[in-house]
């Protein structure tokens, strides 16, 4: 049997890598904005602008940024799914809801707070951002948090 944080860890890389393939394939098709710029942009950060003079190495610090905040995310989840079990039995009703939430405490906190540039503002981008942290961030989360709260032997689940 796993360890719990394995189930844990493994929902954070798994809703990191679908949010930033989401954000490095739709700006690509849409403005042909490679890659490597779009990892610079989450290092931005911290670091703004200087971010996109960096070359590969701020690249590298954003994709680490983007897993240590999706990391963060899922522990987050599963610290209030063991208070709260209800979060890991219905997995398909509050993951969704948790990635919502996610998408205003990072569009409307924790950028406005960093020293990023403000979001684009486009629609599209917009409307599928809401979509993926819903369903591409949320429900993973969700999803991997439910086998971590099984494998974790002091709490019980009721089924769902």
């Amino acid at each position: 049997m796993k360890k719990p944080w394995s189930y844990v860890l493994l929902g954070g890389l798994v809703a990191g890598t679908l949010d930033i393939v989401y954000a490095c394939t739709f700006w690509y098709l849409r403005r042909g904005v490679m890659p490597r710029r779009v990892v610079q942009s989450v290092a931005s950060g911290l670091l703004g602008d200087a971010s996109f003079t960096g070359g590969w190495p701020t690249a590298l610090l954003g994709l680490v940024l983007q897993y240590f905040i999706a990391t963060s995310m899922a522990v987050t989840y599963y610290l209030f799914a063991r208070r709260w079990t209800e979060l890991a039995q219905r997995p398909w009703t509050f993951g969704p809801l948790y990635g919502l939430l996610l998408y205003f405490i990072m569009n409307y906190i924790v950028v406005p707070l960093s020293a990023a540039n403000p979001g684009s503002r486009n629609l599209t981008w917009v409307l599928l951002s809401i979509a993926v942290h819903a369903f591409l961030i949320g429900l993973p989360i969700a999803l991997f948090t439910r086998p971590a709260m099984q494998a974790d032997t002091r709490i019980t689940l009721s089924a769902a």
